[in-house]
């Protein structure tokens, strides 16, 4: 299983799962270059980790967000915290040139093209938690893939932000 989906079983970050992979708290190993992680040994995980932490009540505030790494911005009376990595809580995962274009890609673990993976991306342009209302917002993109609808990556970005607020 790639990183994406174990994420999303274990219900933790992407990057969680490549963390324990490398320090072997789950069996895994590389393939050309990206993680596949053994199902037995995530489900241990999972198991253990239920035994030791009761299931957490998701609270958004700027404290959540700057711990799952959110960065605070406050100005002229208003208190933020942009949510620069959205793209990994969407399940959004790209292999870079060192041009900066776009070698390889997956969306929800699943391999998109080059140029789709251009368009996820594309589709919003910033994620942020507004403490006035307690809410997350987001500006949409100039762009739309055939992969998912902007509402389906918005909706993705949410779950992974529930996801990693929830692992704390």
């Amino acid at each position: 299983m790639n990183t994406t989906t174990a994420a999303q079983t274990a219900k933790v970050t992407v990057a969680t799962i490549r963390d324990w992979a490398r320090r072997g708290i789950i069996a895994a190993t590389k393939v050309a270059g990206r993680w596949v992680i053994d199902t037995t040994s995530l489900a241990r995980r999972i198991a253990i980790g239920a035994m030791l932490r009761p299931a957490r009540k998701v609270i958004y505030s700027t404290e959540t967000m700057v711990a799952i790494g959110g960065n605070r911005w406050q100005r002229n009376g208003m208190d933020r915290v942009y949510i620069n990595d959205w793209a990994e809580f969407a399940g959004i995962e790209t292999t870079r040139y060192n041009t900066g274009n776009i070698s390889s890609a997956s969306y929800q673990g699943q391999g998109v093209s080059n140029s789709q993976a251009g368009k996820l991306l594309g589709c919003i342009d910033k994620v942020w938690f507004d403490a006035a209302d307690g809410k997350l917002h987001a500006t949409g993109g100039y762009g739309e893939s055939r992969v998912a609808s902007r509402q389906e990556v918005w909706a993705a970005v949410v779950a992974g932000i529930r996801t990693a607020i929830a692992a704390l």
